[in-house]
């Protein structure tokens, strides 16, 4: 009997998550089936009765439901607690555990990246769900981090969980000098907004690399200009992979994972 995963959020349009989770099925021989549930919030107790009662084995979460399925489950791990989110949960005997596996494809892009963080000065720009990840990841690396924001007043209510965070404006970015990593966590710069930019091209040379969790359009506005930079389509494959990991309890290797990247990436850009 094939094991059912999925994928639910509220409206989810098109999505790459089938692609690379069947890709991940067919490299490790599992008899595996992953598809799209579009769910209404009253609906999401429903779900959670499918991994309960093993019609599902696992899930992942999106817009908007990272935060409301933290309810519904018997454990969160460390990562997600912090980050305040979950995207993955996995079912074992219906107990339901939840990760926050964004957190490790944003790792992903980092190593790849080989940068340094440890003490540096790294820069997360926009306060929404994927920020908390990315904040979460930058602090377990060492980082002296700071979020950049429009609304710093709802930010330091929103973000006070992190203790060592600094909360700034971005009038206040450009008085800040020893600049490492900057990271775009907002929407600007994404189809059919691509002529957005946070920072614009001077801006860019204080910093070491850059970032963008977009990965559509491939090269946005924000990273044109960086010696350093990486669009957000690892961190896409990266979570992806870390999800499968936690359901088939087994490690996916480098060579693997490298080779999903490249075909879905291919698939992607069509190149």
């Amino acid at each position: 009997m094939k094991n059912k995963y999925a994928l639910i959020g509220e409206k989810l349009g098109h999505s790459y998550s089938p692609a690379i989770h069947n890709m991940v099925f067919e490299k490790l021989e599992i008899d595996g089936e992953y598809s799209l549930i579009e769910v209404a919030h009253d609906n999401l107790i429903e779900v959670v009765k499918n991994l309960r009662g093993g019609y599902l084995s696992g899930i992942n979460i999106t817009i908007p439901y990272k935060t409301d399925i933290m309810e519904y489950l018997d454990e969160i791990s460390e990562e997600a607690r912090q980050i305040g989110a979950v995207n993955t949960v996995i079912s074992r005997g219906g107990r339901l555990t939840g990760y926050n596996t964004d957190y490790y494809g944003f790792k992903m892009i980092i190593s790849k990246l080989n940068l340094e963080i440890k003490n540096k000065k790294n820069f997360i720009c926009g306060a929404g769900g994927s920020a908390r990840a990315v904040i979460k990841c930058l602090d377990d690396l060492g980082g002296k981090n700071y979020l950049v924001t429009r609304d710093v007043k709802k930010a330091r209510v929103n973000f006070q969980n992190f203790k060592t965070l600094n909360i700034i404006s971005y009038d206040e970015l450009k008085n800040i000098s020893e600049k490492n990593l900057i990271v775009n966590c907002t929407p600007c710069g994404m189809h059919p907004n691509i002529e957005c930019s946070i920072i614009n091209t001077e801006g860019k040379k204080e910093y070491q690399a850059g970032i963008d969790l977009i990965y559509n359009p491939q090269k946005t506005r924000f990273l044109e200009g960086f010696e350093v930079g990486e669009n957000g389509l690892l961190m896409l494959i990266g979570q992806a992979i870390k999800a499968e990991e936690i359901w088939q309890e087994r490690e996916i290797s480098e060579n693997d994972t490298q080779e999903i990247y490249e075909k879905i990436k291919e698939l992607v850009y069509k190149k």
